[in-house]
């Protein structure tokens, strides 16, 4: 496990929004000549809690294959999301955080979506497809888009995507175009993802039939685009449709009726992992195991254990990196990383120089990931959900905050998973109130955000100095304050999370 007691000067470097080496744009310009590009699988599970997993402490649920992945390379304790699917698969693709892409809730919701109706992922944003398919990689797209495009035929391919297999919303047909896949429930609206599923590959809608697993269908799809481009590099972007509401059975468990039961959670995140081995068995047998980065995470919190809250159970995804040989392996990591941080760290492996005419809120965590460095320079993490922040560093979580709320401030000690986190919220202890002076001051960069990089360093000189006593309180907070029990004001917290979660809309 990677930790270490920070020094003064690597505790400002570390909590201060960088500057250089963030903002970028369109380039497919090598950063390394000679350098091998590496293969790049990233995996986005829907609707998935770090919770759900064996390897982050679920004893219900049996995941061997991801289990297996995250002892062959880092696993982190700590990594967010936002709380609900679009923003974060905005942010993950574009490496910026909703106040500057507009995407901050899902499309007609409060501070959801573009406020243009006229904005364009794809023509607006640079996201990872577009970058890496200019540097001569091979670019393939399997399941959930759910995100901007009108026009069937082009919305993956616009978005830097070669090769596509996408679950469909039968509005995105073209006028007078039949649907020929299934609805779930069946006599309803809404296109099937799961039996009989409503899918377009590389832009043409096909029919399916009742006996037909859409999970397996992106799985073969998968399998083949690896088979496909297994000599050349290539970028593999899998937004799963699993573990996504209606939780049905799976091909495994067709003894099971009904759905939405906790059985019926516990085969869908069963069958995910099954998936992730076959493909993970798919590279070992082409040889390639070994020249492919694999990245496995969440777009948001499970859907009955915080989704669609700004609380940590909403953020706290699972996220495992894996790549024998270039990422270490059995690392348990303590640092801290969001998802905003995918895209710099997947133009890193890729040897892709990274322009510089873009505001990009990710930070470049590749080498760490190499064991190059023992830290992520990562002090503060970052959620949001329409006009919520979370905020997180190492020792402090802050949740529900707003312009016009500061939230909950809880002290976490060396807790990830919330256990033991103590309300600190109208503490008078000094160390609690450094603590909300600190937070108080990321809060200034995300209500009025830098919008260049010559206003975001003008923020650090202002800022920076007024963090320079923090770092004595967090090295001595651990031996002053001894985790307990939450007291009853998180309890509640809790319950409302759920209540809310009841009755969010499946997305």
């Amino acid at each position: 496990m990677r930790q270490k007691t920070m020094s003064r000067r690597s505790f400002l470097a570390s909590t201060a929004f960088t500057a250089a080496g963030t903002a970028f744009g369109l380039s497919g310009k090598r950063a390394h000549a000679g350098d091998a590009a590496k293969n790049i699988i990233c995996i986005l599970c829907d609707d998935m809690g770090a919770e759900e997993l064996g390897c982050y402490g679920n004893t219900h649920h049996d995941t061997p294959n991801l289990d297996a992945l995250a002892a062959s390379g880092v696993r982190f304790e700590t990594f967010y999301a936002a709380p609900v699917c679009s923003p974060t698969r905005v942010c993950l693709m574009t490496g910026r955080y909703g106040f500057r892409t507009g995407w901050c809730n899902m499309r007609g919701r409060a501070a959801g979506g573009p406020v243009r109706h006229d904005v364009d992922l794809a023509r607006d944003e640079t996201n990872f497809a577009q970058l890496l398919a200019s540097a001569g990689y091979a670019t393939g797209f399997a399941g959930k888009w759910q995100l901007t495009g009108d026009n069937l035929e082009t919305m993956l391919s616009d978005a830097g995507f070669q090769e596509s297999l996408i679950w469909i919303y039968t509005n995105y047909l073209a006028q007078g175009e039949s649907y020929k896949g299934g609805y779930h429930p069946p006599g309803g609206a809404k296109s099937s993802r799961y039996w009989h599923p409503g899918l377009a590959r590389n832009g043409a809608h096909f029919a399916t039939t009742p006996d037909e697993y859409g999970p397996d269908m992106f799985c073969e799809f998968c399998l083949d685009f690896i088979r496909g481009h297994a000599r050349e590099p290539f970028l593999l972007y899998y937004p799963m449709t699993l573990i996504h509401r209606p939780w049905v059975a799976t091909p495994d468990t067709p003894e099971l009726r009904g759905e939405n039961t906790r059985a019926h959670l516990k085969a869908n995140v069963e069958y995910t992992d099954k998936i992730v081995g076959r493909i993970v068995d798919e590279l070992d047998k082409l040889g390639i195991r070994e020249n492919t980065i694999i990245m496995f995470t969440g777009d948001n919190g499970t859907q009955v254990a915080g989704k669609c809250t700004p609380t940590e159970w909403g953020a706290r995804v699972p996220f495992i990196v894996s790549c024998p040989g270039t990422v270490p392996s059995g690392v348990v990591s303590r640092e801290l990383s969001d998802i905003s941080d995918i895209l710099p760290t997947m133009l890193d492996f890729a040897g892709v120089e990274q322009p510089r005419d873009i505001m990009i809120d990710g930070h470049n965590i590749a080498p760490y990931l190499r064991g190059e460095t023992d830290a992520t320079r990562r002090g503060m993490v970052f959620s949001f959900l329409g006009q919520y922040r979370i905020l997180r560093n190492k020792h402090y979580l802050l949740e529900q905050n707003s312009a016009d709320d500061f939230g909950q401030l809880f002290y976490c000690g060396e807790s990830r998973d919330g256990r033991g986190y103590v309300d600190v919220t109208d503490s008078n202890d000094p160390d609690h109130i450094a603590a909300r002076k600190h937070f108080e001051m990321y809060q200034m960069g995300y209500l009025v955000p830098p919008t260049t990089v010559a206003e975001r360093l003008e923020f650090e000189a202002q800022t920076i100095p007024k963090l320079e006593g923090l770092n004595k309180y967090l090295a001595q907070l651990d031996k002053r304050i001894p985790l307990r029990r939450v007291p009853s004001r998180r309890q509640q917290t809790r319950k409302r999370r759920q209540e809310r979660t009841q009755a969010a809309e499946d997305e």
